[in-house]
């Protein structure tokens, strides 16, 4: 009894410590900020928001590679563009997220301002469809989490506008869709390209980067 007591107590330990290690450290104000408003909003993402592991992918990527100016295509409620922006505000970038839904696009903006991130975020109410191949400049991340089978159609419209070093990602790939695996195809054939799905997110990250043009 009292060893089965023991193996309980340290699986609820390493339990508690792979939670806390989700977080990145905490070493500024924004820093304790971003976390209260995650901590407190653990239980509430619905709605099509990713989890709190993917969100940390996200995050990792964009500090590792100091990339300053990125789009998410499909805000929900704002769950993966706090995690884009907490980093962001670490790099000194900012991040157009792009929103269909109004009554997602409102809570995501108060999400936004909750968390502290709103001056690192260009929150847009839009159609994607649209909007992404009228956007002007030059980008260095992307996170694709909108409709699935048009995927493809998001990547080939942000390709021109990334840089050598830059990296699209796509949400939810294990799903293997048939807009997903058309996506999935068409990147993976790209020689200049270099694809690889996080076997760490449960729905699937695909990770592209760009080796040349």
């Amino acid at each position: 009894m009292k060893a089965r007591s023991t193996i309980i107590l340290i699986s609820f330990i390493l339990l508690f410590v792979n939670v806390k290690a989700q977080y990145p450290e905490i070493e500024t104000e924004l820093d304790k900020k971003v976390k209260t408003f995650l901590d407190e909003n653990a239980n509430n993402w619905r709605d099509m928001n990713v989890p709190l592991s993917d969100g940390k992918i996200l995050y990792d990527i964009i500090i590792k590679n100091n990339y300053e100016k990125a789009v998410e295509i499909g805000t929900s409620t704002g769950h993966s563009a706090v995690w884009m922006a907490w980093a962001l505000s670490k790099t000194g970038g900012k991040l157009i997220t792009i929103e269909i839904d109004k009554q997602r696009y409102l809570e995501a903006k108060a999400n936004f301002k909750k968390a502290g991130v709103s001056e690192f975020i260009d929150a847009r109410l839009a159609d994607a469809h649209q909007l992404v191949p009228e956007l002007p400049g030059k980008y260095d991340f992307v996170f694709s989490d909108a409709d699935k089978y048009w995927y493809k159609n998001y990547f080939i419209a942000m390709d021109p506008k990334l840089e050598p070093g830059s990296c699209f990602t796509a949400h939810n790939t294990a799903m293997r869709t048939r807009g997903i695996s058309e996506f999935l195809d068409y990147i993976e054939s790209l020689k200049n390209y270099k694809t690889s799905i996080d076997r760490n997110s449960r729905s699937g990250i695909s990770i592209s980067y760009k080796i040349s043009n």
